[in-house]
């Protein structure tokens, strides 16, 4: 089976930082595009960052600049920094894999979800 482990959220006070890890398990043939999502309560899951497998990368427009999101493609894990957080970046972040599992085709996995909370 193919499970999305994140780690890192937590408590912060605005301006503070936190660093978000997924790392992705299983029998996986191939890692495509790498992403973290984000729910807020009461909106939609949006996409905050996304990365492929040359590590080119694209974000929301809310979070340039302050959030950076990398890969590791040997430990098959995407990270997400995030600095000078806001209040409004409060929300249950999730990451989201494309990947191709061995023997059986390509799928999207999500993780767990993993909660951020900017208060002072």
């Amino acid at each position: 089976q193919v499970q999305l482990v994140e780690s890192g959220g937590g408590l912060v006070q605005p301006g503070g930082s936190l660093r978000l890890s997924c790392a992705a398990s299983g029998r996986i043939f191939s890692i495509y595009d790498m992403g973290w999502y984000r729910q807020a309560p009461g909106k939609q899951r949006e996409l905050v960052a996304k990365i492929n497998s040359g590590g080119s990368s694209r974000y929301v427009d809310s979070v340039k600049g302050r959030f950076t999101i990398s890969r590791d493609n040997a430990k098959k894990t995407v990270y997400l920094q995030m600095n000078s957080l806001k209040f409004e970046d409060t929300a249950v972040y999730y990451c989201n894999a494309d990947l191709e599992v061995s023997g059986q085709g390509r799928f999207h996995y999500w993780g767990q979800g993993t909660q951020v909370t900017v208060s002072s």
